[in-house]
């Protein structure tokens, strides 16, 4: 009976991580194209053995509109602990740039949903660092965009790196 139960176990474990993975799998072949500029990072942090820090120009704008002040001390600016999704406008080229916090409102013809997720006081899109074979740093150093597939509901995946004429890295 044991060994029935923890087999089935197995087989519900693995069925939800399979779906999972199609899921993803759907995003990358149907999601939204979209660039995301990068936002300067400390120069001494940026490459770290094999991966890239990434922070984004639309997190940082949007962090003004998260800011509230922190009740047991009203001269420090905390942002809420909460994730939630933002708007942004998409130009001809692909680029995102912040609009507004989700408020309800109707998307326009050129704004989509970019979730994001507040993480040690710092609001982050799908990850905070870009993974790369050894040996190839130079090629990430000229990275100025983040490009991303987008769900319809904001969900963000990384596919890569982009130059500032956004040509693949």
């Amino acid at each position: 009976m044991r060994s029935a139960i923890a087999f089935l176990a197995c087989v519900g474990i693995l069925v939800l991580v399979n779906l999972a993975i199609a899921d993803k799998e759907r995003q990358l072949e149907s999601g939204a194209r979209v660039y995301l500029e990068l936002a300067p990072v400390d120069p001494r942090s940026l490459m770290q053995g094999d991966y890239m820090a990434l922070q984004f120009a639309a997190a940082n704008s949007a962090r003004s509109a998260l800011q509230r002040p922190a009740p047991e001390d009203p001269r420090r600016i905390d942002l809420p602990p909460s994730d939630g999704r933002m708007v942004a406008t998409v130009d001809p080229k692909g680029v995102a740039t912040y609009a507004r916090i989700d408020d309800g409102q109707a998307l326009g013809a050129d704004e989509i949903y970019l979730r994001y997720r507040v993480r040690r006081g710092e609001i982050k899109f799908a990850t905070n660092a870009f993974f790369f074979e050894e040996g190839t740093a130079e090629r990430y150093e000229q990275a100025r965009y983040g490009e991303f597939r987008v769900s319809k509901d904001g969900e963000l995946l990384l596919t890569g790196m982009r130059g500032k004429d956004l040509e693949p890295l």
